[in-house]
This record gives structure tokens, sequence and C-alpha cells, in this order.
């Protein structure tokens, strides 16, 4: 065996640990979105320093770590004013956020529709999709966040100041 196939065998091993530790942390805010991740915890589940674990998370998986976990959360919510008729703020608190504003300007700023718009629009059409497998319908409706919540808001208001952020493709 060569010195180049066996350097590239051994990045290639190199990258497949670095993504198991990627998905050990991606697997943690899976199976617990409503607790804090910050980066420094997410390293520390993956095994590195918190500014390699950030910018490998980007690579790999085309967002940020936080946008990940805010698409989440989202999602929960969206499941569950769908769901069930459970309060709003009960779906908030639920679903991590510690204020119901923050929780229904967020999630306006990431559907472009209020918690309380959803849940009516929704509960108000008749089960059209009993039929779909809930894994497509998930994966339809799952928030699409590449961009800030912040600069879409910004762009949104016409506000042209301050830093923009590039899209990931």
């Amino acid at each position: 065996m060569s010195i180049a196939s066996k350097t590239a065998m051994g990045a290639a091993d190199r990258d497949l640990k670095r993504l198991r530790r990627l998905l050990r942390a991606k697997d943690r805010m899976d199976a617990a979105p409503h607790e804090e991740w910050p980066v420094s915890r997410l390293a520390q589940v993956s095994g590195t320093s918190p500014a390699y674990f950030a910018r490998s998370f980007r690579d790999a998986f085309g967002i940020p770590p936080h946008r990940y976990l805010l698409t989440r959360r989202v999602e929960r919510a969206a499941a569950l004013l769908r769901d069930t008729d459970l309060p709003i703020i009960d779906i908030a608190f639920q679903t991590g956020w510690n204020s119901l504003g923050t929780f229904g300007r967020t999630f306006r700023d990431v559907t472009g529709e209020s918690p309380g718009e959803l849940r009516q629009r929704t509960q108000a059409t008749p089960a059209e999709l009993d039929r779909v497998p809930h894994c497509f319908i998930r994966a339809a409706q799952r928030p699409d966040l590449r961009m800030a919540v912040s600069e879409k808001r910004r762009r949104k208001n016409g506000d042209t100041s301050g830093p923009t952020e590039t899209e990931v493709p």
C-alpha cells in the first residue's frame, strides 16, 4: 500500500470519527430539545473544543448548532399546536422557551404565522393527510432556517444596516 493511500485512509478515518462525535451531540439535542444546549455543553458531549465543534457542526450539517436546535424546537411546538389542545404558554415552556413573548416572536419569524394562527388553521382543516406517512408530513412542515432569525426579521422590515449574513446554499 502506498503512502498516499495510507494517508487518505487515515484522513477518512478521522472524518468518520469527527462525524460520529458530531452526531452524538446532535442526537442529544434531538432527545432533549427543551434543554439549554450552549456550544460549550455540546462540545463537551462530542469531546472537542467549543470553537472546533461549532465550525465542524456547521460544515457537516449546513447550519450552526443554535439554528439546528431552534428548528427542532419550532418543529416540536408546531406539532403540539396541531395535535393537542395544550395552552400555548405550556407548549412554549415544554419546547424550551423561557418567555411566551420570545416564543411567539420567534415562531412567527420562522413559520410566518403566530402559534395561535397555526393552531386555528391546522385544526380547522379536515384530516386530509391521514393516509400520508407522518415522517413525510414532518419533513414537509420542517421550518427552514438557513439564515438567522434576526437577519430574517431585519430583511422583512427593510433594514439594510448592520451586518448581513450570507445564506447557506
